[in-house]
């Protein structure tokens, strides 16, 4: 690492140091929703995957989970797992400045926040036979099922997006293994939604974009307790 990054990265410490500050704590506390979102939408999902009648992890996407009589669990879970992305994009945006990824970084965690809770309000369409009635092809599509899917990509986009700013921010303060985390962590996530976009329905291809989801919620929510812990240093 040379002098000038050591001087940036010393820079970044001391203004995330101020942990005494109200200013402060209610940075740690944005970023603390950061770290539980991923973990509290990732499993109450997967309690539904396991336990509706149904549902098969190989075969559904997790946003189909939003239909049937149960399905007020999953809207909520999404509105919520939105909710507290929003809030972490929040405090990125108080606990980045300055330095690469000041600016879009916040913009575009807190954009797919956004997509999350439209995502709840706007159902995906019942489809391969779920919920039970359902026929496995040929459902209608509807308008809030083409506006769940637009608020799907223009999030994932978002999300990929953001894993690669924050590897350029890692990689300037000299933060390698946060660098590669995040930038694989992107291109794995594109990789299995492009995957998922054009081979729907194949058992593979659905668990390794569930597979690819769980990555990015793991990554988001690491990189929320990185940043929280920096910001908890000087106590």
């Amino acid at each position: 690492m040379d002098q000038e990054t050591r001087l940036r990265v010393r820079t970044t410490d001391e203004l995330l140091d101020r942990s005494g500050t109200p200013t402060t704590r209610v940075s740690r506390a944005l970023l603390g929703y950061g770290i539980v979102a991923g973990p509290t939408y990732v499993l109450v999902s997967l309690a539904q995957a396991l336990t509706r009648d149904g549902f098969q992890l190989d075969r559904h996407a997790w946003s189909l989970l939003s239909n049937g009589a149960l399905g007020w669990i999953q809207i909520t879970n999404l509105v919520l797992a939105g909710l507290l992305t929003i809030a972490l994009g929040i405090g990125l945006h108080r606990v980045l400045s300055p330095g690469p990824g000041a600016t879009w970084a916040p913009r575009l965690i807190g954009t797919y926040g956004v997509s999350l809770v439209a995502a709840g309000a706007f159902r995906a369409d019942p489809a391969l036979g779920f919920p039970a009635g359902t026929p496995e092809v040929g459902a209608a599509v509807t308008w809030p099922g083409m506006l769940h899917f637009a608020a799907g990509g223009i999030g994932f986009a978002c999300l990929i997006a953001a894993c690669l700013v924050l590897a350029r921010r890692f990689s300037s303060e000299g933060r390698r293994g946060w660098a590669t985390f995040s930038r694989s962590t992107g291109v794995l996530f594109l990789a299995g939604f492009v995957a998922m976009a054009a081979g729907a329905g194949s058992a593979g291809i659905n668990l390794a974009f569930t597979a690819v989801v769980v990555l990015a919620w793991a990554w988001m929510s690491a990189v929320a307790a990185h940043l929280y812990r920096r910001t908890t240093r000087a106590n």
